[in-house]
């Protein structure tokens, strides 16, 4: 296999971190892009697109915070048609399972002449080790909304690991790669596994929408992620599309997707969930 020049952008987050070490991994010359990078990119500033892309074969896109805010057409839209001028030979898209919004966005990737491959995921272990839930862990006290929802959450490393093969192989041009986890569970159960991976108590409170919005408002977060997680219980949780559990995961790397128990003790292992919460 040829060494390739490969674009990570959202290299920082929770897939595109892996998704760069893996690739580096396999002899590959991997370009990290963020706000604070050099060459600098910055999903606002479309001037900052052609220098990120110039002299890339291949790349990674990660719409930040989420294909379904506005303006996320427009981008992609855009840094596609760079890419495609730029000479890349193709690009992988990280979508979100059963998000209106986002297969939008898959159709202007499909539709750029680019070779593409798309990945879909479900709702990602990591938000409660590395993202939004984090501090509710912490503070022993998980309050949610659509308590009955059932969700196949999947692993950030598996999406990782199913990017960096589909990225360097041709043979999954123009698919659709839907990765979940192995088995469906409510917030309910994933709170439970996770407080016996603890050793601690975690209490999961079942609470309405409103009250969940209320509740970032009153953490000082912006309207624009107020509006977006509420678009994501709502219109995303919601979908019974999303509640499917897929086997691509297993497909494309030849092993079984992390369930949650094992996602749960490795993360219980790095101490993680032992810090105490720090107020703000």
């Amino acid at each position: 296999m040829k060494s390739e020049n490969i674009l990570v952008i959202g290299g920082n987050g929770k897939t595109g971190r892996r998704v760069a070490k893996n690739l580096t991994q396999l002899g590959h010359n991997v370009r990290v892009v963020g706000r604070k990078t050099n060459p600098a990119f910055d999903w606002e500033n479309t001037n900052t697109y052609n220098a990120a892309l110039k002299d890339m074969d291949r790349a990674y896109i990660v719409y930040y915070p989420d294909l379904a805010v506005p303006g996320s057409r427009d981008a992609i839209t855009t840094l596609t048609k760079k890419a495609l001028e730029a000479g890349l030979e193709k690009v992988v898209l990280l979508s979100g399972k059963g998000e209106t919004e986002a297969e939008a966005c898959e159709d202007i990737v499909a539709n750029t002449g680019l070779n593409y491959t798309l990945v879909r995921a479900s709702w990602f272990n990591q938000n409660f080790s590395e993202g939004a839930f984090l501090d509710f862990v912490l503070d022993g006290v998980v309050a949610l909304p659509m308590p009955e929802v059932e969700i196949p959450f999947v692993d950030a490393d598996d999406i990782a690991d199913v990017v960096s093969k589909v990225l360097v192989d041709d043979s999954y041009n123009g698919q659709t790669i839907t990765v979940t986890g192995p088995q469906k569970r409510t917030f309910k159960e994933v709170v439970a596994i996770m407080a016996e991976a603890r050793e601690k108590h975690i209490q999961f409170v079942p609470i309405s929408i409103d009250e969940f919005k209320e509740g970032m408002r009153q953490a000082g977060l912006p309207d624009s992620y107020v509006w977006l997680f509420g678009y994501l219980f709502q219109e995303v949780l919601g979908n019974p599309d999303n509640q499917e559990v897929s086997n691509d995961v297993a497909k494309v790397l030849g092993r079984p997707a992390k369930d949650f128990e094992t996602y749960a003790k490795q993360t219980a292992a790095t101490g993680v969930w032992n810090a105490e919460v720090v107020e703000h």
